[in-house]
């Protein structure tokens, strides 16, 4: 696994298992984590040990959101039919999506804002896997290989949802989503050197260190590249749009609280909810 960074001052960074290396020393004509997207996808990194740089440990690294802005912020509803169930939800015979704004981006670390509680006194938080679009595209076929050819990679991200707003009436789904902060990014785009079998892995949502919800993306309604695919006949995609593909289950946070999105093989991001 390759991985795409920035940190908190804006440098771009490639890395592996092993460490990170400026991703210009790695390709001098790669200036941002942007330029490096379509490579990406082309599976075609430069190789972080041929880099003339020493690796840096991560845990050294101050690590911001690995775009410096991401194009079209998807998110997907109720893609767990064990999560629809507990909302009371039918199974949706189509992707269940929705688009969030760019203001509610936020980097690794957070913090999660709550609005003031006299508008919104219920917010809940929602691990997810999400998916980095590297190449321009329309019109993809279901389970062709065209898919993988242009998804970048993948990262953790914990998604926010006014619940009160959103039972008052469905139609207002999209403020619900739309506070500052309610999209906290993972720190790197894992990149696989082959086409990932996701089916596989567990995306868990934890809240002060208790696993509030987890489930195996095997038993989303629509997988990734699904996802992926049925988009691209609403619009173009572009490089750096991002797919958040559901959660297994929501949690209501409050101040205090510290919550985790982990997504096995992928990686984990972490913030603490303020108001």
């Amino acid at each position: 696994m390759q991985y795409l960074a920035r940190t908190a001052d804006g440098r771009a960074l490639l890395g592996d298992d092993e460490g990170y290396v400026p991703l210009s020393a790695a390709a001098p004509n790669l200036e941002t984590v942007a330029d490096a997207l379509p490579l990406a996808a082309a599976r075609d990194l430069p190789d972080v040990a041929d880099a003339p740089a020493e690796r840096i440990d991560p845990d050294h690294v101050r690590f911001g959101p690995p775009l410096a802005e991401f194009g079209t912020l998807w998110g997907i509803g109720l893609n767990y039919e064990d999560h629809a169930g507990d909302l009371g939800e039918d199974r949706p015979e189509e992707p269940a999506s929705f688009m969030k704004p760019s203001t509610a981006v936020t980097g690794p670390g957070g913090p999660i804002r709550l609005p003031p509680a006299d508008r919104t006194d219920r917010v809940t938080a929602e691990a997810e896997l999400a998916v980095v679009v590297g190449r321009e595209c329309t019109d993809l076929e279901d389970g062709s290989e065209a898919v993988d050819d242009v998804i970048a990679g993948y990262l953790p991200v914990i998604d926010m949802t006014a619940e009160d707003i959103l039972q008052r009436n469905p139609r207002f789904l999209t403020r619900a989503k739309s506070f500052d902060s309610f999209l906290v990014v993972g720190p790197a785009i894992a990149v696989p050197e082959e086409p990932l079998d996701l089916e596989e892995l567990t995306v868990r949502t934890v809240v002060d260190d208790e696993v509030a919800a987890e489930n195996e993306i095997r038993n989303m309604l629509f997988p990734p590249r699904e996802i992926v695919s049925f988009h691209s006949r609403v619009k173009t995609l572009e490089p750096g749009d991002l797919f958040s593909t559901g959660t297994p289950g929501a949690e209501p946070i409050d101040p205090g609280d510290h919550v985790r999105a982990e997504v096995e093989g992928i990686g984990s991001v972490d913030a603490p909810v303020v108001r």
